[in-house]
């Protein structure tokens, strides 16, 4: 593994358990070893670093899902279920870097707006695998609960991703309906 790598990957294990902001960045580059020097050699900056680890977050969780094309609609919750017990239930870490750097960061800020469009436009080639045809809506209905699953298993737990994969594929039967 690439020293960047190594950055990258510890990182994103500091930043998962204690957020962007709240943590400096000696203890961002504890887990690698790395000097403040060789950070601003790969990534310019902190804030830098922060683009890298959401890019590299969402690549990982996309590559994931893309493991599986066909799984459907509910290939995502089963995915997210695995996602959450390896990683943790702690919300979605692009949400959160998002909500940490949308002032302060346009950069970070578009980045997880590209990658959340990217996600969605995934869920509506899911639908349309199942439906046989293009549904926005329900592409946003069912985004909004993989969302809404992701942040409330962080204090309702894991349950909640199966009810939202259930209310999801409710969804599902409905359209095929129409």
């Amino acid at each position: 593994m690439s020293k960047r790598d190594e950055i990258i990957t510890g990182a994103m294990q500091t930043f998962e358990q204690h957020g962007f902001r709240g943590i400096g960045v000696d203890a961002v580059l504890l887990p690698s070893g790395a000097s403040t020097r060789t950070l601003y050699k790969h990534f310019g900056s902190r804030d830098g670093l922060v683009l890298a680890v959401v890019q590299q977050r969402h690549q990982a969780f996309m590559a994931r899902l893309r493991a599986e094309p066909e799984s459907g609609v509910a290939g995502l919750f089963e995915a997210l279920a695995v996602w959450l017990a390896e990683f943790g239930a702690r919300g979605c870490m692009l949400l959160r870097a998002h909500g940490e750097y949308a002032g302060d960061s346009a950069e970070i800020a578009e980045a997880v707006r590209a990658q959340k469009t990217e996600f969605l436009g995934e869920i509506g080639r899911r639908v349309e695998l199942e439906l046989g045809r293009r549904d926005e809506a329900l592409s946003l209905q069912i985004w909004l609960l993989f969302e809404g699953a992701t942040a409330a298993a962080s204090v309702a737990g894991m349950d909640v991703v199966q009810a939202a994969g259930e209310a999801a594929e409710a969804l599902l039967a409905d359209a095929r309906r129409r």
